[in-house]
């Protein structure tokens, strides 16, 4: 028997503790006062397994077993991307249903967080008596910037070796740049377009959106033919401000954008295929030429890929254009080989010939970890004492805390390879036995480094 594997004696007590963490509605973009809320659930269910908790700024915290050695630690975050659309089941509590476990925050990552918690108490309560010192760091603005864990590392020391549980399996070696860009246009200068808004969060493909028109009878009649031959649902009513158009799609994580439907750009592109761009405005003329329905980057000249990382990925994110304001946000995420000053410069060419403004939201650099760290050899013999296999290294275009962490950290767990679970996406979910196999190499992770020389 396998030390991870006793995790399993507490399936009920993680089960009805991460409903209760769910129904924290967490989500810093519409009140951080929730992310702080969560923060000190977690502290105070450590201090009530015996675990010592600290708490840094309401800003992130951890608990921790033993003293001495080395630092080591498990990152994960406690805030959430907003709910979204379409959602077959409550979206902020636990729902079991057909074999899985959804909830928003299951698989980002409220789950592994509770879990990372519990392998502490398991420790405890089994009396091991470790080497080094092991935390369960907790953040709270993973999603919108990681400010969390900046505030953290000011005040506590950078760990020795670390995992973050916060991407997939196997072991993830690499990860691309990030760079969110907003576009926006000096003035409201669209002659028939009153409105057109969508998306909530600046790293997910948006799965809504809606425009309002003022346009004749037979540009209605012409948008509704246009529509019948597009991929995705449109809707359309009349109201007392004109045409409603909205359009459906389906929600992704921005690093893996070709694998959702943006509706952004699918109704921008409907609505080019009929007017003409100078009535549509300068920055829906941005988006129409530079990037269409691409999720690639090539009609911004920036369709790249290298051995390490893969391809260059671009996602249209949000849009606002209203009577004050004309703006849009994209999410690119590129090869660690690259430079992303280069990025910027494009971008901004691009730009200033359709007289629309870049201004940067946020840089994260790319992160390629030398294969030959310790903590690279710990999860790898951790993830086959569970599975039997040995784990594959790869790149991801998502960004975690391992970029963070000095070079002493990586990403591990907890979605295991062909399944879909559904990030920043309706119905976010992961199937239960594929969780508690996550637990049980969480544990079994934490044990060797809390016991290792």
């Amino acid at each position: 028997m396998s030390f991870g594997e006793k995790i399993l004696n507490y399936k009920e007590d993680i089960l009805k503790d991460l409903d209760e963490l769910l129904r924290i509605r967490s989500v810093y973009a519409e009140d951080p006062k929730k992310c702080k809320e969560a923060l000190g659930w977690m502290l105070k269910k450590a201090e009530s397994f015996g675990l010592v908790a600290k708490n840094i700024d309401n800003k992130a915290g951890h608990a921790e077993l033993g003293e001495g050695g080395k630092i080591c630690a498990t990152l994960t975050h406690l805030d959430v991307v907003p709910a979204g659309d379409n959602w077959e089941c409550e979206p902020f509590e636990l729902t079991r249903r057909d074999g899985k476990l959804l909830g928003r925050g299951v698989a980002d990552d409220k789950g592994s967080a509770l879990l990372t918690l519990y392998c502490l108490k398991v420790l405890k309560d089994e009396g091991i008596v470790g080497k080094n010192t092991l935390r369960a760091i907790f953040g709270t603005d993973e999603e919108v910037g990681m400010t969390d864990v900046v505030a953290y590392f000011g005040k506590e020391q950078m760990p020795d070796m670390s995992f973050t549980p916060d991407s997939g399996y196997g072991i993830c070696s690499a990860e691309k740049g990030i760079l969110q860009l907003e576009i926006s246009s000096k003035n409201h200068d669209a002659g028939l377009l009153t409105e057109l808004k969508g998306g909530s969060a600046t790293n997910a493909v948006p799965d809504s959106a809606y425009a309002l028109l003022n346009c004749t009878e037979n540009d209605d009649h012409q948008l509704m033919r246009l529509a019948d031959a597009k991929g995705i649902d449109f809707e359309f009513s009349y109201t007392i401000d004109g045409l409603m158009i909205k359009s459906r799609g389906k929600a992704a994580h921005a690093c893996e954008p070709e694998l959702g439907e943006n509706a952004i750009l699918e109704l921008v592109d409907l609505l080019a295929g009929n007017f003409s761009l100078q009535a549509l405005g300068n920055l829906c003329s941005f988006i129409s030429t530079n990037i269409g329905t691409e999720y690639n980057g090539t009609s911004l000249g920036m369709k790249m890929r290298d051995s390490q990382s893969g391809a260059l990925t671009a996602c249209l994110s949000t849009i606002c254009i209203d009577d004050l304001n004309a703006k849009a946000t994209i999410d690119i995420r590129y090869p660690v080989t690259f430079g992303g000053k280069e990025l910027i410069r494009r971008v901004k060419k691009a730009a200033e010939y359709e007289n629309v403004d870049v201004k940067i939201l946020s840089h994260t650099l790319p992160l390629c970890l030398d294969e030959s760290k310790p903590i690279i050899g710990i999860l790898q013999d951790a993830y086959e004492e569970i599975t039997g296999e040995k784990p594959l290294m790869y790149s991801t275009g998502g960004g975690t805390y391992a970029r963070k962490l000095g070079g002493n950290g990586v990403a591990f767990g907890p979605v295991f390879p062909g399944e879909d679970a559904r990030l920043h996406n309706s119905n976010e979910g992961i199937n239960e036995e594929n969780f508690w196999k996550h637990a049980q190499i969480c544990l079994e992770s934490m044990y060797r480094m809390f016991t290792a020389e």
